[in-house]
């Protein structure tokens, strides 16, 4: 390595899921897929670490039309057990965490476009908890059913591939 260079080496994070949302890609079209922070209390993180999340029927919003805290509502991350009486709520808003221009890109799609923002997956990445989000078009009703005619047709090619019918 010579003296003037800036490289750098990035170690692999250990990579942990704990819950995707399955009928958020059934339900929408993803445009773009953005990895946040989010802030927990401690006795969230420990019921994470035990994979009691849920990310069914979640989704991201800002408080007003110009804020520029984006925030998470409806993951439902179950009261940790031996926690106390300062034990968390299942269900609350959380913040999340995103550079200044991430945050503004999602907040104008969202009011000029009228996309939505959805929660796709959550995950440790090391020691760190993050929250996959996708920019988002709702699928038509006719969408849905023609993705489904794809699905069982490629599963029929590879059935007559395999030799198994």
């Amino acid at each position: 390595m010579s003296n003037g260079s800036k490289i750098q080496e990035f170690k692999q994070r250990a990579y942990k899921k704990i819950s995707s949302n399955k009928k958020a890609l059934h339900d929408y079209f993803i445009v773009s897929k953005y990895e946040a922070g989010i802030m927990l209390a401690g006795t969230e993180v420990k019921s994470l670490r035990m994979g009691k999340c849920n990310l069914q029927d979640s989704y991201c919003f800002y408080p007003s039309k110009d804020s520029d805290d984006l925030m998470v509502d409806g993951i439902h991350i179950s009261p940790f057990e031996q926690g106390n009486r300062y034990n968390h709520e299942a269900k609350r808003p959380r913040k999340l965490l995103l550079n200044k221009r991430e945050l503004v890109r999602l907040r104008n799609a969202v009011n000029e476009k009228g996309m939505t923002i959805v929660p796709i997956e959550i995950y440790f990445s090391g020691h760190l908890a993050k929250l996959e989000i996708a920019l988002v078009k709702p699928k038509k009703k006719y969408d849905k059913r023609e993705v489904e005619k794809k699905k069982s047709s490629q599963k029929e090619i590879k059935r007559a591939l395999s030799g198994r019918y």
